[in-house]
């Protein structure tokens, strides 16, 4: 399975606990775009802006040009994201292809400032997980930070993501409506105003009242065009976030959801409607401008979405999508067999979407014969804006006491990319390490790759120094405070659990647990199904594992709980609860590494990947 094959995964828990324990403790603008078009020009009549109607006024054209810019993804991302989490891929007219770094907030505050001059009719939209996940800078702040600063890009309506609910309903209400956290309290001298845009969340219910806990739709309005929006998120959202942030709360299905209100929109009279869609795809490149359009071999998109998109009423006219962390501008078709616009920014503010829909005034619908779109690249050659500095100066101040104490050295970057990826595997190490001091039978470790947010970079980003690892680094590895589990397993369960990687749920995108290093066993990809994971190949310290003996196995609680599939880890007994995974991190680098004698990133030989 190949590195880009496993984009997001979105683990959420319950989380913060440290927040308040810490707390306490510390008194141009050269865009690059690809473009996927439907048609490439209005009817011969239509003029796109205002155009004369009787002597000595104007009127409205029939035809009006709707600017849409979207993004998605952007998990508390206020600063440049480090490493490659921080960068896109571009190709060349020559078939080459260059990394360009991107992200930040104040420079997507100046691109899409940019964006919107000359276009007096636009709309700005996100497809969920503004929030969670994030950075300490936000996460610290219960994701406050983040909020102002989508109040300031003017951010006009959003779906919520499944981490929108990483800390429960309750909370995501208090990001929508307001007030100061109900145990950190509040951060500064002035009350928390909430978001200044609607959370959209259509298709998730109160199990009491079966209604949505927020607003199902939302409808723009200017100068007689109306446009409706229709925010959801992935109906699978209770198999990725924990089962506390997810309570009393009831997931319906996206298509079904969309086209009731699409129904509801019309008999308001409004007929020219967006989806807002926290379920994505996979696109056949890597790079953000390909041709997904194009045909053949290195284009297209396979995933969830496209059966989404293929049965959603033809009455909706775009979908905005997320989740996979993916770039791509495409076509799939309605219904009706009408190829309809799917786009998707990546994430962490590293691409907009700019997308023109092209308003019939007479029938108040798109022409859809009419709709463009591009991805756009948040490059960081262009001036920063100011609002945006002086709002992450404001919380790195507050942060800094906590965020810049050095708790661990490396000899190199230690990314999170590939199957098994170089931090992947050094969490597990940690666990194991940490297991083994909670209790001395701890035999193997085993951690979710939707967990490791982000790599380590030797690069010092601030005064701490190359080589140091800071907490807020590390924060923004794991930032999701999951305990550390230890449970017993027969072996037959280790091997059933590893199956589960590759099976059920995760059959077609698997999802590849991060094993600590005296785990190893071989993933033969030529095969299908839990077949994939070679039973003969799997031991544990260079003997065969044995289906009757009992193994001590470390995991987080989301996968302790069953979390992203794998039923099998949440069957363990004899159960022991130790500290949050930060804490073992922490505790890992600090007795393992220093300046003298810094860790070196993980050798990525524990799986033999058969392709």
């Amino acid at each position: 399975m190949p590195a880009t094959s496993h984009p997001h995964p979105e683990r959420a828990v319950r989380r913060r606990p440290r927040t308040r324990r810490f707390l306490a403790a510390a008194a141009g603008l050269a865009a690059v775009a690809t473009v996927g078009a439907l048609a490439a020009a209005l009817p011969a009549a239509a003029s796109a802006g205002e155009s004369k109607g009787r002597p000595g006024g104007h009127t409205p054209g029939r035809y009006q040009d709707v600017q849409l810019l979207s993004f998605n993804d952007l998990h508390g991302n206020l600063e440049p994201p480090s490493g490659s989490s921080g960068r896109v891929t571009e190709l060349q007219a020559d078939g080459t292809t260059k990394t360009i770094d991107a992200g930040g907030v104040e420079y997507l505050a100046t691109h899409l400032r940019e964006a919107r001059k000359g276009n007096p009719y636009s709309v700005t939209a996100a497809g969920g997980d503004m929030v969670g996940a994030s950075p300490l800078i936000s996460g610290l702040f219960h994701d406050e930070p983040t909020i102002e600063a989508l109040n300031k890009l003017d951010l006009d309506v959003t779906s919520v993501g499944n981490h929108e609910f990483d800390e429960g309903a309750k909370e995501l209400r208090r990001l929508q409506n307001g007030g100061c956290h109900p145990t950190a309290g509040c951060y500064t001298d002035k009350k928390f105003k909430g978001a200044d845009f609607p959370y959209l969340a259509a298709n998730v219910l109160d199990e009491k009242t079966g209604k949505p806990i927020l607003k199902p739709y939302w409808v723009w309005k200017k100068k007689g065009v109306k446009v409706g929006f229709i925010g959801v998120t992935l109906e699978d959202t209770p198999g990725v976030v924990s089962a506390e942030g997810v309570k009393g709360l009831k997931f319906k299905d996206e298509v079904e959801t969309i086209n009731k209100y699409a129904k509801v929109l019309q008999r308001q009279g409004v007929k020219s409607i967006v989806a807002l869609i926290h379920e994505g795809g996979l696109p056949a490149s890597s790079s953000y401008n390909y041709d997904c359009d194009a045909g053949g071999a290195g284009n297209g998109i396979s995933g969830p979405i496209v059966d989404i998109a293929k049965n959603i009423t033809p009455s909706v006219d775009a979908l905005v999508t997320g989740h996979t962390h993916a770039a791509y501008v495409c076509t799939i078709p309605d219904p009706a067999g009408k190829p309809r616009m799917v786009t998707s920014a990546a994430s962490f503010g590293r691409l907009y979407t700019d997308t023109t829909l092209t308003y019939d005034r007479w029938t108040g619908d798109i022409a859809r014969t009419s709709v463009k779109s591009a991805n756009h690249v948040v490059t960081r050659t262009v001036p920063k804006a100011t609002d945006m500095t002086s709002l992450i100066s404001k919380w790195n101040t507050l942060a800094a006491p906590i965020g810049n104490r050095a708790i661990g050295h490396i000899s190199a970057d230690v990314p999170n990319t590939g199957t098994e990826s170089p931090m992947g595997d050094l969490i597990a190490d940690a666990q194991l390490w940490y297991g083994r001091e909670l209790d001395a039978g701890t035999d193997l470790a085993l951690m979710n790759p939707g967990g490791v947010r982000a790599g380590l970079t030797y690069a010092a980003k601030g005064s701490e120094g190359d080589g140091v690892v800071t907490y807020a680094e590390g924060f923004t590895v794991q930032p999701f405070s999951n305990t550390v589990n230890l449970q017993d397993f027969t072996g037959a369960q280790v091997i059933q659990a590893l199956k589960e990687q590759v099976s059920g749920v995760n059959t077609a995108a698997p999802k590849i647990l991060q094993p600590s290093a005296n785990l190893t066993y071989t993933l033969d990809l030529t095969k299908t199904g839990a077949d994939r994971v070679v039973t003969d190949s799997i031991k544990v310290n260079g003997t065969a594992i044995d289906p009757a003996a009992t193994y001590r196995v470390a995991t987080n609680s989301f996968l302790a709980g069953g979390g992203d599939g794998f039923t099998t880890l949440g069957q363990g007994t004899n159960d022991l609860v130790g500290a949050d995974d930060l804490t073992a991190l922490e505790q890992y680098l600090t007795a393992n590494s220093s300046a003298s004698a810094p860790i070196a990133p993980p050798v990525t030989n524990r799986i033999t990947t058969v392709q």
